[in-house]
């Protein structure tokens, strides 16, 4: 099993200047439906200031309104930006806009949040991270479960040897599909479902989770092989809506399941040691060794610094520290990757062999 440590010791992390002002925030597009999950914390915010919102489409724009009504609105981005100068900027825009926002907000030394997944593409990931590196700026990749106490209690059970060697892991991420309906999901809906917008479909969407779980535990995997269904075409002509990831590794393997096609929601990673097993999801851990039952495995809840997105990439800056972790810029380059391998193996039939890591 790799800890992060050794993940990324051959890996230049980004260094960042410290923050010594107050931070100012800003978000760039609307189309993205995780807005609204942080939108309202963002406007009451008491470490930052939410100094700008832009979103050209109207509809969006009022329904940012009900959640912040006080922010200063624009029609375009690159506006905001030139108005109110903000050190960071959250865009919730189509995956493959992420490197447009990046190619504008690095020469300017602005830090970048995204929703996974870093990029729609891995080359465009790859010219994400350059930019990066060259401007000095943190690009942080937001997932829902970095935030989670129970992922790092599942976590810490493997390293310390609960279970034995880590050699293999079963995950699940998905639900009944993404929502079309209302101002708030049908512009969501509408790039999701497209393979160049999004990157693929369910492949894309959840796959990213998987990856990201395989790499945090076992590292960067040999190989990728990948099989999709399309169970609902009515509903989703153009993308696969269920996907399955196998990620062989020397001594251990991943084997992963994103669907839009369940009856209800998952995002649950099961880990296995030659001794034992490690059951993880938002709501507990669950411990298991040789064919003993369960036990259930405490969570301690997370410091304020690394419980939530803005307050965590706030103390990065201020401490003048790289982003890391599961929101790190390199494991969501090596994220992107998977997911290229994956397309690959699509087309052939055949495992995908990873070719020597990109430095």
């Amino acid at each position: 099993m790799k800890t992060l440590a050794v993940l990324f010791a051959a890996v230049p992390l980004v260094a960042t200047p410290v923050l010594t002002e107050r931070p100012r925030l800003a978000i760039a597009g609307l189309v993205h439906s995780h807005v609204w999950g942080h939108l309202e914390r963002m406007a009451k915010m008491t470490d930052a200031d939410l100094v700008g919102i832009a979103e050209p489409n109207q509809e969006l724009i009022g329904e940012a309104k009900k959640a912040a009504p006080n922010a200063a609105y624009f029609a375009d981005y690159k506006e905001m930006i030139e108005a109110k100068k903000p050190h960071i900027v959250w865009a919730f825009v189509e995956n493959n806009r992420h490197l447009e926002i990046v190619e504008y907000c690095a020469p300017r030394k602005i830090h970048v949040i995204f929703e996974k997944p870093l990029a729609s593409t891995y080359k465009d990931a790859l010219k994400i991270r350059d930019l990066a590196r060259k401007h000095d700026i943190q690009v942080m990749t937001n997932y829902q479960m970095a935030w989670w106490a129970t992922q790092y209690a599942a976590k810490a059970e493997a390293e310390k040897g609960s279970i034995g060697e880590v050699w293999r892991l079963r995950g699940v991420v998905g639900h009944g599909g993404p929502g079309s309906e209302g101002a708030r999901s049908k512009y969501f809906f509408d790039w999701l479902t497209d393979p160049v917008k999004n990157g693929a479909g369910a492949l894309m969407d959840f796959g990213c989770y998987n990856a990201l779980w395989s790499l945090w535990y076992l590292g960067r995997p040999e190989s990728v092989f990948a099989t999709t269904n399309r169970l609902q075409t009515s509903r989703f002509p153009k993308v696969e809506d269920n996907a399955v990831l196998v990620l062989h590794y020397k001594n251990g393997v991943g084997i992963f399941e994103g669907s839009w096609d369940l009856p209800r929601s998952f995002q649950d990673l099961e880990v296995f040691g030659r001794t034992g097993s490690v059951y993880m999801t938002q709501r507990g851990v669950e411990l298991r060794a040789g064919r003993g039952g369960a036990s259930e495995v405490k969570a301690a809840p997370l410091a304020p610094d690394r419980a939530e997105p803005v307050g965590y990439l706030i103390a990065r800056l201020k401490e003048g520290k790289p982003v890391d972790g599961l929101v790190a810029l390199e494991i969501n380059l090596q994220v992107n990757e998977i997911i290229e391998a994956a397309l690959q193996s699509l087309k052939t039939g055949k495992p995908q062999p990873l070719p020597p890591a990109a430095r």
